[in-house]
């Protein structure tokens, strides 16, 4: 009996011990991703693949096994592909980088266009049209009319055109809204793009290729990962599974330019010490001056100093001219008359 307790309680603090360390392993994983967990990776479905008919060998790497005819992606491979790709966006976003969201396929349209206005960043949700990194001069003078012909509607400049020129000049603008609304703001080739399914948006995985630009992509089991930098395996299907990894994307980026602000502040912090002393130095004299006389009061002090030893030497006359008071020449000589 004591024997089978013993045991029990070994068996007891065993499990408690490995209970600890998954406890602490979690933990450590998430202070590296601290916004997604395998149970936020499960609920939103990021482990169902497509069908076991439409994979591509190369995926077989991330693949966990097979249920029901459909391949189900390793979770571990999903949490390392994110955590991996979570630290590179941190530190693009440091370096005040920009990340080009692509997501033209229904499920990811408002997705795509939510998390990256948040952040600030350019994005394509509607078509992706060829020649947007490679012929990136040509989408530049695009969006130059397109922001001359904002600007012809906010300042009334259509109201004097004829009818026809106005119904012409506002198809042009949707037309140019719907395409390039998305990256108005982009005034050079992104730093990264981020890409959901890159089966659909080949043209724009391979473009970014061919200009050395990083690829973030969610990769399915019916695509190349090979032509991906980071590879994040998951569904790229489900609605919950792509906001889920956009917005691990944008929250990295936005925690990067937070950092990048922090440094910002920390350095102009410690350039205040130096400054503060001169201001001291210069704010000092005030207190011990404040019975400084006035400019007038400074001129009466000085003449009075300047003056006050030449005082004595007019005295001798001063004392002599009572005594010649009785003479009759005042400009004669009193040693004489003395004498006479």
């Amino acid at each position: 009996m004591a024997g089978s307790q013993a045991r029990q309680s070994q068996m007891g603090r065993a499990a408690r011990g490995k209970i600890r360390t998954e406890e602490e392993t979690t933990q450590q994983e998430g202070n590296n991703v601290p916004v997604v967990t395998r149970r936020e990776l499960l609920e939103a479905g990021v482990h169902f693949g497509n069908q076991t008919r439409r994979w591509n060998p190369k995926m077989q790497r991330y693949l966990f096994g097979e249920r029901s005819g459909i391949y189900i992606i390793d979770l571990e491979k999903s949490l390392e592909g994110i955590e991996e790709t979570h630290e590179f966006v941190r530190d693009l976003g440091r370096r005040r980088g920009t990340v080009l969201f692509i997501g033209t396929k229904k499920q990811a349209q408002e997705v795509v266009e939510e998390h990256a206005n948040r952040v600030g960043m350019p994005f394509v949700n509607h078509r992706w049209l060829g020649g947007m990194l490679t012929n990136f001069t040509t989408i530049s003078r695009r969006l130059i009319r397109l922001r001359e012909l904002r600007e012809m509607e906010s300042s009334g400049a259509m109201d004097n055109l004829p009818k026809k020129e106005v119904i012409r000049l506002q198809h042009e603008r949707e037309k140019l809204e719907r395409n390039l609304g998305g990256i108005q703001a982009l005034e050079r080739l992104p730093d990264a793009v981020f890409v959901v399914d890159t089966k659909k948006e080949q043209i724009a995985v391979t473009e970014a290729r061919k200009l050395d630009i990083p690829v973030i992509a969610i990769v399915d089991t019916n695509c190349d990962p090979d032509e991906v930098d980071f590879v994040i395996p998951g569904n790229d299907d489900a609605i919950r599974a792509v906001s889920l990894v956009t917005r691990v994307i944008a929250d990295a980026l936005a925690e990067g330019y937070g950092m990048a602000k922090d440094e910002v502040i920390e350095k102009s912090v410690a350039r205040r010490p130096s400054a503060a002393p001169r201001r001291s130095t210069t704010a000092a004299p005030g207190p011990a001056d404040e019975d400084v006389p006035s400019p007038e009061d400074a001129r009466a002090i000085a003449a009075s100093t300047v003056f006050e030893p030449d005082l004595p030497t007019p005295e001798p006359e001063v004392v002599v001219e009572p005594d010649d008071a009785g003479s009759d020449e005042p400009g004669g000589d009193p040693a004489a008359e003395k004498s006479g």
